[in-house]
């Protein structure tokens, strides 16, 4: 349907108007503000490779002291305590709460599937909790994660990064105000050249490393990595997919893994609009990134980088001649920097391109922001459990090499 002349003079407006934020003060970059007071006391409960890298983010906010980490593997749980000194260690959830009970919230890390006993253990003990995603591996053990998570006092956030990303949000602020006008296609993808393959000590210890080529428990690419994009244009479009279809296949690893290395999806909105998703551990050529694709606009983002590539026809607005732009083959995008105005004016705008910490740094900030000030967090459980179950329904849909319908209501219940 064409816009009216009204709603096109406002959205030209109002794009305009917004794109001038670009250059508008902003504490968007700097490190969260949290209020002064003591550290808040963290546990970190599954300490592999993901839970390593949280612990070294959480090393860099001041405002937080992770005070004891748990993890079932012993060596696992040496190495994070030579990472978080002065922690104490736990080989249990269970021992963790009865020993140290003055940890105020816990990180989850610990493989998807065991997602819903850790979690339901820390909010029954009154714990903050951050949760990583996807949430859980099958609907009934999200159900139970959005009961809880509802009867709860405490803060309980979920790691869907984009929701705390300051160039993400900058770029939804242009989205919103209709920037990019009539939709055209969505497109995301994940890229990287990896196994997901473990050595274990023990033929034991290697089948629970590498839990995420278990069939029976991984929701493969689609879960682990797709999941995190989904919500990105969940977030942006404030709606989810009524269907999903999906296909995948080994094309590398030909190892006797059963969980494919490369694999496609396509969500499709009700309004017709289709996301259409790939992944692969075959190849790593253009990496990970989102892309809107709309009659006036195209906005790229990356994680840490966010671009807006706008069409010849569109409205040109007089901010445009200070933006710094990046030349992509024959397309010229406008960088998304957030806190520009300020940079500009230290003639230092170049500086502002690419975000100084990592996604997980923002997500884990914004926790143990809300988690002292006994606020709303960026990512809600709820949110995070609608996208989890949205993966959950397309890994469905890739193991039954069929079409599956994503009920609103069900939705609408987590």
């Amino acid at each position: 349907m064409s816009s009216s002349p009204d709603r096109r003079d406002f959205l030209v407006h109002t794009a305009g108007g917004l794109a001038a934020s670009l250059f508008t003060p902003s504490l968007a970059l700097a490190r969260p503000t949290i209020r002064a007071g003591a550290p808040l006391k963290l546990g970190v409960v599954g300490v592999g490779r993901h839970g390593r890298a949280i612990l070294g983010e959480l090393a860099t906010i001041p405002e937080c002291a992770v005070t004891a980490v748990c993890d079932t593997d012993d060596s696992r749980l040496q190495s994070a305590l030579r990472r978080a000194q002065g922690a104490k260690g736990f080989a249990s959830i269970a021992e963790l709460l009865d020993k140290a009970p003055d940890v105020e919230a816990l990180v989850i890390a610990t493989p998807t599937h065991q997602h819903r006993e850790v979690a339901l253990a820390a909010l029954a003990a009154g714990k903050h909790l951050y949760l990583e995603t996807p949430l859980a591996h099958t609907i009934e053990d999200l159900q139970a994660l959005s009961e809880a998570a509802r009867r709860s006092t405490r803060t309980v956030a979920a790691a869907f990064h984009g929701r705390a990303n300051p160039v993400y949000s900058l770029a939804r602020s242009f989205f919103r105000a209709g920037a990019l006008r009539e939709l055209a296609t969505l497109r995301a993808q994940n890229h990287k050249k990896t196994s997901w393959r473990t050595a274990g000590s023990t033929p034991e210890r290697e089948r629970e490393a590498n839990w995420q080529l278990d069939p029976a428990v991984s929701l493969g690419l689609i879960g682990e990595l797709g999941a995190q994009q989904f919500d990105v244009f969940h977030w942006f479009l404030s709606k989810h997919p009524v269907s999903a279809r999906a296909r995948g296949d080994l094309r590398l690893h030909k190892d006797g893994r059963e969980v494919p290395d490369t694999v496609a999806c396509e969500l499709t909105f009700e309004d017709g609009l289709v996301l259409d998703w790939s992944g692969t551990l075959a190849n790593s050529y253009e990496g990970r990134f989102e892309l809107f694709q709309g009659a006036m606009a195209a906005i790229k983002l990356a994680w840490t980088h966010g671009w807006m590539f706008k069409e010849g026809d569109a409205p040109t607005a007089g901010w445009e001649v200070y933006a710094n732009r990046q030349q992509f083959h024959n397309d010229s995008g406008i960088t998304l920097i957030a806190d520009a105005t300020k940079l500009a004016a230290q003639g230092k705008l170049q500086d502002g391109v690419g975000l100084p910490y990592t996604s997980l740094y923002y997500s884990l900030a914004d926790f143990v922001k809300c988690a002292t000030e006994k606020a709303a967090p960026a990512c809600s459980l709820s949110d995070a459990a609608r996208t989890s179950a949205v993966a959950i329904l397309a890994h469905q849909a890739l193991r039954t090499r069929s079409e599956v319908a994503i009920d609103p209501k069900l939705l609408e219940a987590l």
